[in-house]
């Protein structure tokens, strides 16, 4: 994946998951190819300040539904990842896939290997999952978007994931959770240092998961409901941690029907 800033040229309407975003692209009679005169680069900022206000209220109206609150600095990342939103160079952590179980055509689970790699982690501890999400996500958004060492755009990879505990039985989640963002391949060897002290880079080691993909929002119910029913169907599922397990996000947390995966974790 190649690295560019976050100020690319382009505008769009106030949509913000991964899919919508997809549609973005810049006008051809845009300020943004103004050749310099005045009033032209006057209705550029114009209408730069006009799309941060708008994309800046649909993720401050999204937060009031999570009990979040988006505070204003969060405006120009949110834009600078709404243009930067380019498919083609989105980068999916790459794998290895040992097994896929199926049943009458339906796809249960995968099995896969993931190889030793660095993530910029948070760790959050909200009353709810999805205030920590949202806010953990939020931090993390800050950071690929320049607020760190580089002050360059690092890139969208996919998933971003959140690590979950239960408790010992498996019938309810513990508050704390860590929100990941895994590294460009480009930017493994030497990661940019974030600004933000909360947001520490981790390496970690080569892991084999099972995942079950599910849609829709994640919550506290969701999650305890997907790994009960990732558990039913693995044949072996004590060969994995019982008690901390994976949500690996495909859209933002601002879209309502989410791109999920729950992924339980093989013992080392």
């Amino acid at each position: 994946m190649e690295t560019g800033g976050c100020r690319m040229g382009g505008a769009g309407p106030a949509a913000i998951t991964l899919e919508e975003l997809d549609g973005l692209e810049e006008s051809p009679d845009s300020a943004y190819h103004s050749h310099g005169s005045s009033l032209e680069e006057e209705a550029a900022e114009r209408t730069d300040d006009e799309e941060q206000e708008r994309l800046l209220s649909y993720w401050q109206s999204v937060g009031r539904g999570h009990q979040v609150d988006v505070p204003r600095d969060m405006a120009e990342p949110i834009q600078q990842l709404t243009r930067n939103n380019n498919p083609q160079e989105r980068q999916s952590i790459p794998f290895t896939l040992i097994q896929r179980k199926e049943k009458l055509g339906d796809l249960l689970y995968e099995k896969r290997q993931y190889g030793k790699a660095k993530w910029a982690c948070i760790k959050m501890k909200e009353k709810q999952y999805e205030q920590s999400i949202c806010l953990g996500f939020m931090k993390l958004m800050r950071y690929i978007c320049e607020q760190n060492s580089s002050g360059l755009y690092l890139g969208i990879t996919i998933p971003i994931v959140t690590i979950v505990h239960t408790n010992e039985s498996q019938s309810a989640m513990t508050p704390a959770v860590t929100v990941a963002y895994y590294l460009p391949e480009v930017l493994q060897d030497e990661p940019p240092h974030p600004f933000d002290s909360d947001i520490s880079i981790e390496e970690w080691p080569s892991t084999i998961v099972y995942s079950r993909s599910f849609r829709g929002i994640t919550n506290e119910d969701s999650i305890m409901r997907e790994i009960s029913v990732l558990a039913a169907i693995l044949e072996s599922p004590e060969l994995c941690l019982q008690d901390t397990f994976i949500i690996a996000g495909y859209t933002n947390p601002a879209a309502a029907n989410r791109h999920n995966e729950i992924w339980f974790l093989q013992r080392p």
